[in-house]
């Protein structure tokens, strides 16, 4: 089992930044690929970004490259979401998600591919 607790969202201006994280639990945190999701009301939830198990591969929806940076911290059982120029559009409740297969490539987007997930954290951009 893997639990995941995310943390690190709120209520930002257009063009700020803010920085997710997502603590894992368990000791074979460092063998899966992690991803990020996110939900807008009233929409379906969508990829935003993926690392792989050593954080040497990085996978990017197109609407966040060069924008957002996935990196994580296997000492501490962590992953982190940096978001920068965020905007209006980027309002939704961020999730994050464990990949305990370990031959999946490095391009995994839908969300039954991933096996545990988060309860979420709202992230607000106001205009």
């Amino acid at each position: 089992q893997v639990q995941l607790v995310e943390s690190g969202g709120g209520l930002v201006q257009a063009g700020g930044s803010l920085r997710l994280s997502c603590a894992a639990s368990g000791r074979t945190f460092s063998s899966y690929a992690m991803g990020w999701f996110r939900q807008a009301p009233g929409k379906e939830r969508e990829f935003v970004a993926r690392i792989s198990w050593s954080g040497g591969s990085t996978y990017y929806a197109d609407s966040v490259k060069g924008r957002f940076t996935i990196s994580r911290d296997n000492g501490k059982n962590t992953v982190y979401l940096q978001m920068n120029s965020l905007e209006p559009e980027d309002t939704a409740v961020y999730y994050c998600a464990a990949d305990t297969n370990r031959f999946r490539g490095p391009i995994a987007t839908i969300t039954y591919e991933y096996d545990y997930w988060g309860q979420g954290t709202q992230v607000t951009v106001s205009s």
